[in-house]
């Protein structure tokens, strides 16, 4: 096991690189940043880990073989232990994560965040100041709360987010999307096989243009333009389609 501390005063970006494992960013009320790596120890060895200016980068470093492979029996463990990563920094830090496969927990508050993963399901307890993109081949996608704008893509697997404050530009070829509450700004939705649900925040006055090929269509409003009817809310434009798949607009609640 090898850790890693640096002082950091304000908040950093953080770039963090691994082909395989396990990562854990999770941001605190502190003026120090710590990074520990655990596991196989040529994997830590070959792990860079540094402070440049403002930029804290991790990056794994030791070729391009296959890592982390095990094959468990029980309580025992035979093949090379996976890459574990736990980094903690201060509070509004901006997070930069990629990986081939690893499973990803973001916690805290974090200002922007920007996920790429081939496969590995990404959870983010976290609450994002600011925009967020999330790019996912293989694996299940949790979000929090998201004040900025989202740009979400999937390949095979679902995306939830409890919260987006801005706009969403989101696609899913095998998958479906599921935003809880939405409030203004533009909504784009598209999803090859998969469903989309888009809740509305109450008070929010609606623009709702959807489509289906092969699905059910489903709103608690008409789908399309009615601006006469608009209130003094903010207002919200949805524009969704699905190729096989349910489209609904809910309120949230």
């Amino acid at each position: 096991m090898a850790l890693h501390t640096f002082h950091t005063p304000h908040p950093v970006e953080l770039e963090l690189k691994i082909p395989a494992g396990d990562v854990e960013v999770e941001t605190v009320d502190s003026e120090e940043s710590t990074v520990t790596l655990d596991g196989d120890d040529r994997l830590v060895e070959q792990t860079a880990v540094e402070m440049v200016g403002n930029r804290l980068r991790v990056e794994l470093e030791g070729g391009k073989g296959p890592f982390g492979i095990t094959v468990a029996f029980g309580s025992f463990t035979i093949g090379r232990t996976p890459l574990r990563i736990r980094v903690r920094v201060p509070h509004d830090s901006r997070v930069e994560l990629s990986t081939a496969a690893a499973d990803m927990i973001v916690r805290g508050r974090v200002g922007s965040l920007e996920t790429k993963s081939a496969s590995g399901d990404l959870s983010v307890e976290a609450d994002v100041a600011g925009n967020a993109i999330v790019k996912t081949v293989s694996g299940d996608v949790r979000m929090r709360a998201v004040g900025g704008e989202l740009r979400a893509q999937t390949v095979s697997g679902d995306i939830n987010v409890a919260s987006v404050g801005g706009n969403i530009v989101a696609k899913s070829v095998s998958g479906d999307l599921r935003f809880e509450s939405t409030r203004e700004g533009h909504v784009t939705a598209q999803s090859v096989s998969g469903d989309i649900r888009v809740g509305v925040a109450p008070g929010t006055n609606l623009d709702v243009d959807a489509g289906s090929v092969s699905g059910d269509l489903d709103s608690e409003v008409a789908l399309g333009s009615d601006a006469g009817n608009l209130g003094d809310g903010p207002v919200l434009v949805v524009r969704g389609k699905t190729v096989s798949g349910d489209f609904k607009v809910f309120r949230a609640a």
